[in-house]
């Protein structure tokens, strides 16, 4: 299973899910740094030195980070998905596909 970092803004019950699914996902709030408006960059920082991947909905700053920071331990994108459940399927899914993370962006898009 993967140890995720869930940027600022991501909905927890996506990560209730992925940790029942037994995934280790630490939030900001669980790091001391929600409602901080953290520069993506350091989010990124932070997961790396904490050994996690990074779980977004900030897509456009991320992707963007993955080319510039390709030392990271894996970055997965979302879509917003109300279907929380789905999405943490999807999510889980990908994850396991394309393990190990490292280096890897991984976008779990909503369905059409």
């Amino acid at each position: 299973m993967a140890r995720l970092y869930s940027n600022e803004n991501f909905p927890l019950p996506v990560v209730t899910r992925l940790r029942e699914l037994g995934h280790d996902v630490m939030t900001t709030d669980d790091a001391g740094q929600s409602e901080q408006a953290i520069p993506d960059d350091q989010v990124l920082a932070f997961a790396i030195a904490n050994s996690r991947a990074i779980l977004t909905l900030n897509r456009k700053h991320f992707v963007k980070l993955h080319s510039s920071t390709p030392e990271h331990l894996g970055i997965v994108v979302c879509t917003f998905d109300p279907d929380f459940v789905a999405q943490a399927e999807r999510i889980h899914s990908a994850i396991e596909a394309s393990s190990p993370l490292t280096g890897q962006l991984i976008k779990v898009n909503r369905p059409a």
